[in-house]
């Protein structure tokens, strides 16, 4: 008996399974490095600080900066960062500053100067997992990042990308 109900069970898993013989859509792909990390530079690309004087919410933008902005610019578990625009100089080895990434000494240049870059998928969505590995970057690499601008209340500016490269 117990056999027969084992039986019965493992069948039935193969009728749900199989369906009734359809055309299976694939499932669904992870996401991946190859599906943001561009192999050529976006034409078209403006300053961190530009971009945020003349984008508006929705444009379609190309922006390019350098990563950095605090002392952690990769937000932790999800694939987005900090960049901030070229023309705010970073700290320097000669400043004492074990981060210089976190622009210390230029805080108040920062803010006007930076945006928020998140990597998403065909669908818009936000992609898991760390930026760093999915770019295969880290903190100062400039990155030229093409996506969709979002405007927040207080005029900062987040960019859904679904390409971003990285000059080497």
């Amino acid at each position: 008996m117990i056999v027969s109900k084992w039986h019965g069970a493992v069948g039935m898993l193969v009728v749900v399974t199989l369906g009734c013989g359809g055309p299976q859509s694939p499932p669904p792909a992870g996401p991946t490095a190859n599906a943001v990390r561009a192999a050529e530079e976006p034409a078209g690309g403006v300053g961190v600080g530009e971009a945020r004087t003349a984008s508006k919410d929705g444009d379609e933008v190309v922006v390019f900066g350098r990563i950095g902005g605090s002392a952690k610019p990769f937000v932790s578990g999800l694939a987005a960062f900090t960049i901030v625009d070229l023309k705010v100089p970073h700290c320097g080895a000669d400043e004492d500053c074990p981060t210089p990434w976190d622009y210390c000494c230029e805080t108040n240049a920062v803010k006007d100067n930076s945006a928020t870059i998140r990597l998403v998928g065909e669908d818009g969505k936000l992609l898991q997992g760390d930026a760093a590995q999915l770019l295969g970057t880290k903190e100062l690499a400039v990155v030229v990042a093409k996506g969709k601008a979002i405007r927040g209340a207080d005029g900062s500016l987040s960019v859904s990308a679904r390409q971003v490269f990285v000059r080497e």
